[in-house]
């Protein structure tokens, strides 16, 4: 589709979302009727931003405000990570639970996955959405789906040999555990059957050092796909490179520049360091419209991929209210682990993020040993400028995961 085609169809689909929404009490309460209908989407900035504290429900348990159908509509129930406040409770109706299922086609699309594959889903199988929606994808696929929940680390190894899984679902950190297991236990996982690795929760499957761990352990290509529980499945990455695309389709991308001269924003150019603004085109229980989704981005709508889609050059960069100014520099923790994983590429790691006299501080705890550390602080030091304290621990001292890696140690506040 030529950019014209793309935008014709999104602006048509807009108009359909506002007009089945716009006396619904959420948006009822944010006047979309006096807009409706748009005429291009030059007039979607004319509509209010949408915020997760905006979204959020009353109290913990009780689901985001967005979803305001009769409860009896929703057949699915989800909830977010909880990294910041409270944990949002998400619903969906069947018709946008089949919408989540089509934009995961695009993910599988890209990592070529077929009915002949068989699936392993390394993931818990929680009220984390995580890979349910990649689960049911598989399924209504014909993908024969492994499901991994409640086994060790070791038991999914022997699993995936067994089974000669084909195609491996889960977090960029938990693969590379995976890694340092079988390497444990001599085990080659070069040798099984895996022919692709589709990660998501964690922006490591776009970060060229993670990637390229990932495809020497395995012996596999690397697929990334991004989402979020409020919004959707809206990314899925390029198997020959470090980026995501936006599905197009099915969500409109903005990518704005926000500070305090500027609280509405501006649209920014190509390839200028942006926050990523979605609005959903297809979940009418729950439809976010104008969402700051606080990912850190660089966009580009002209570019040389097979895909016309908006290309995002490294996939999402990091979030916003985790970006510290150490010293005057912007740093993002994706920033920092991909440094790290060119030191020592199985090792877990902390940061520590600290306050002192009005300025941020940074220290990371590196299980490695003290040459690895000193190692990982200069390279810190010629890539940043700036001094980092890196402390050596001993192995199996920080915690591991499973879903998000929740590497960042926030003491700012305290």
């Amino acid at each position: 589709m030529s950019r014209h085609q793309i935008e014709s169809m999104q602006l048509q689909r807009l108009n359909e979302l506002i007009r089945e929404v716009q006396d619904r009490p959420f948006y009822r309460e944010r006047q979309l009727c006096d807009r409706y209908p748009l005429e291009s989407l030059d007039d979607l900035a004319s509509l209010p931003l949408l915020t997760k504290e905006q979204v959020l429900g009353e109290a913990a348990g009780h689901p985001a405000r967005i979803f305001d159908l009769s409860r009896t509509a929703y057949t699915r129930l989800h909830q977010t990570s909880g990294t910041k406040g409270f944990p949002m409770t998400v619903l969906d109706t069947p018709s946008d639970w089949d919408w989540w299922l089509s934009c995961w086609d695009y993910v599988l699309d890209a990592a070529e996955v077929e009915r002949s594959d068989v699936a392993m889903m390394a993931f818990s199988f929680g009220p984390f959405i995580g890979f349910w929606t990649a689960n049911d994808a598989l399924v209504r696929r014909g993908t024969t789906v492994v499901p991994g929940g409640g086994m060790t680390s070791q038991q999914r190894i022997q699993m995936i040999f067994d089974h000669r899984c084909t195609v491996l679902c889960c977090t960029p950190t938990y693969a590379l555990h995976l890694g340092a297991v079988a390497d444990k236990h001599g085990v080659d996982l070069a040798k099984s059957d895996i022919r692709r690795i589709i990660v998501a929760g964690e922006p490591g499957g776009s970060t060229s050092t993670v990637r390229a761990r990932l495809e020497a352990i395995w012996g596999a290509s690397v697929v990334d796909h991004t989402g979020a529980s409020e919004i959707g499945a809206w990314g899925f990455g390029n198997p020959t490179g470090t980026g995501i695309h936006v599905i197009e389709n099915e969500f409109i991308a903005e990518l704005r520049r926000f500070d305090v001269e500027s609280p509405e924003g501006v649209e920014v150019d190509d390839g200028e360091q942006a926050e990523l603004v979605l609005t959903s085109l297809g979940r009418f229980g729950g439809p976010v419209i104008r969402y700051r989704t606080g990912d850190v981005v660089r966009g580009y709508r002209e570019h040389d991929q097979a895909c016309r889609f908006l290309f995002l050059e490294g996939g999402v960069l990091g979030r916003v209210d985790d970006m510290m100014v150490i010293r005057g520099v912007n740093v993002f923790p994706s920033s920092i682990e991909s440094m790290v994983r060119e030191i020592t590429p199985l090792a877990e790691f902390r940061m520590i993020a600290t306050r002192v006299d009005e300025m941020d501080q940074l220290a990371i705890e590196l299980e490695a040993d003290e040459r690895d550390a000193a190692r990982l602080s200069d390279l810190i030091r010629d890539r940043l400028a700036m001094r980092v304290s890196v402390e050596a621990v001993g192995a199996g001292k920080l915690p591991r995961f499973e879903a998000k890696a929740k590497r960042l140690v926030d003491r700012r506040r305290m």
